[in-house]
């Protein structure tokens, strides 16, 4: 999320008071990196080990949620 969808998203639930603040920001990018590694645990979970295709997509989709982190 960018510092400005961050900033909307805080003025929209009433936090006009924190929009400026980079502890705002620091909590919104400690969340989203939470939420997205217990989105890829769950891709990791649908790889039962049998080495086929559904297994191979499964650590694919972890590897493509945790790679978010990087833009």
């Amino acid at each position: 999320m960018t510092r400005d969808e961050i900033t909307s998203l805080a003025r929209y639930n009433g936090l006009d008071l924190l929009c400026a603040s980079d502890n705002l920001l620091a909590f919104a990018a400690l969340v989203a990196q939470n939420e997205r590694e217990a989105c890829a645990k769950v891709c990791e979970a649908r790889d039962l080990g049998h080495g086929n295709r559904e297994d191979a997509e499964a650590r694919r989709c972890a590897k493509a949620i945790r790679a978010r982190s990087d833009t």
